[in-house]
């Protein structure tokens, strides 16, 4: 009996099935096989092969001097910063973020200003026509730049068109339209696009041609397609944002020319993205100190002090289940918070609905940001402010301690520099000359203790 040569690939995943199921073995997600028939019975390809000479393995030294990668600056420090100080020539980066969130805005700014610096700059788009980006340009004022643009999604004609005109940079506005005649399946299935996208990072390596690709997201946040997209770029960076605010933010989840633990803000104005210098002062542009449950909370984003405000509500439950509502921060840990709270400091909110949030869509996941939640649950439970012009940090262990953190002296600085006078840190985590007066906080229990005593409830 013939072997059937249709095979079954998850959308989720790329995993491939033999049959079809219900849910995927890999992943274990449910309906996400998709028909898919390959251009060659499986095995000609290995078959069919032509026979490569054997040649010796290249060894070089470990501790030998090699340069540093060359980087083309783009004219967006933010941009620079994320990608740790430029674009590497050669490298391939994968742009994901919501529909809408100014992904072709940033890219279209980003051609620009390298095209007006005598970069050959090409924008593909899979999506709009050529007189959709056209006029997306003259609004945000760039009209005059010399950028190739085109609308294509053939992957042959692409590449056919990029190796005769031999740019130094290159948009491809999305990976998921693109089609390769190659293979049967629709366009956006996972076999195209990892055959498309391997066809491109091939490209921008043997051309030394930064090609920057633009990725969908799933509705859980996670960029559209198989996993080995991610793994064979260079750079994987996501564009975040809520629509209702100002404000988007440029953070790298994989870079392999620099750290990963870099932002980059920008505001969205009528005239596109612009660049924000001190993202601090825009986080806390309204902020309200004199409001209980509202804590400002000295961060970092990579080697950046961000300092944003966290908002807490504590209400009676109107229902049998309270909830637990957190929008910009880890839902486990505030779990693992209350439960010190109430372990360790005797404050009961079992019976209580508790609304966290971080304002201004800012996500928070760093661990130094537990005291500052802890104290603005206490704050709204009491109904007392935290504080004037006061700053909070620091990270709760499981015993009710306050470990200390790194960067603290930068924190510190940062909140000088906007006018904050006090702060509430671990002990032991910072200098005795500091430019705010620190009040140092060894365990939880002595902050609800002084909250406790300022509400007039104490014994």
């Amino acid at each position: 009996m013939a072997r059937s040569d249709t095979v079954y690939a998850c959308q989720s995943c790329g995993a491939i099935h033999s049959k079809w199921a219900g849910r995927c073995d890999s992943c274990g997600q449910w309906n996400t096989l998709v028909e898919e028939t390959p251009s060659a019975p499986l095995g000609t390809a290995a078959k069919t092969a032509p026979r490569r000479s054997r040649q010796g393995l290249d060894l070089v030294d470990l501790g030998a001097d090699t340069p540093p990668p060359p980087r083309m600056i783009t004219g967006l420090p933010e941009l620079d910063r994320v990608s740790g100080g430029g674009l590497v020539p050669g490298s391939a980066i994968l742009l994901g973020g919501d529909p809408g969130i100014g992904k072709s805005t940033l890219l279209l700014q980003l051609m620009a200003q390298l095209a007006q610096r005598e970069v050959k700059a090409i924008y593909v788009s899979g999506e709009e026509a050529v007189d959709q980006v056209r006029q997306r340009a003259r609004r945000l004022g760039l009209a005059d730049a010399p950028v190739a643009l085109g609308a294509e999604t053939s992957l042959s004609t692409i590449l056919d068109g990029l190796k005769s005109e031999k740019p130094d940079i290159v948009v491809i506005d999305s990976i998921q339209t693109l089609w390769s005649d190659q293979l049967a399946a629709a366009p956006g299935t996972v076999a195209q696009v990892r055959a498309c996208a391997q066809e491109l990072v091939r490209f921008a390596k043997t051309r030394q041609c930064t090609v920057l690709l633009v990725g969908h997201v799933t509705k859980d946040g996670q960029i559209a397609g198989p996993r080995v997209v991610e793994h064979m770029v260079d750079a994987v960076l996501y564009f975040e944002g809520e629509r209702s605010h100002q404000f988007r933010i440029l953070r790298a989840v994989k870079n392999r020319f620099g750290p990963t633990d870099e932002i980059g803000v920008f505001e969205m104005t009528d005239r596109g993205l612009s660049e924000v210098e001190n993202p601090s002062a825009l986080f806390l542009d309204q902020h309200d100190s004199d409001a209980s449950g509202n804590v400002v909370f000295a961060g970092m984003e990579g080697s950046r002090p961000v300092l944003c405000e966290i908002q807490a509500l504590v209400a009676k439950a109107a229902f049998g289940t309270p909830r637990r509502a957190v929008v910009g921060w880890d839902g486990s840990r505030l779990a693992m918070v209350l439960a010190v709270l109430e372990a360790r400091c005797g404050v009961s909110l079992a019976d209580r609905d508790i609304y966290l949030n971080v304002a201004g869509g800012l996500k928070v996941n760093e661990p130094a940001a537990d005291l500052a939640v802890a104290a603005a649950i206490v704050s709204s439970a009491f109904d007392v402010p935290l504080p004037n012009k006061g700053v909070v940090y620091g990270e709760i262990s499981l015993s009710g301690d306050i470990r200390p953190v790194g960067r603290s002296e930068a924190r510190l600085k940062e909140a000088a520099k906007l006018g904050f006078e006090q702060a509430i840190a671990p002990a032991a985590s910072h200098d005795t000359h500091t430019p705010v007066s620190v009040k140092s906080v060894a365990t939880v229990q002595e902050l609800v203790q002084s909250l406790h005593q300022e509400s007039g409830l104490a014994d």
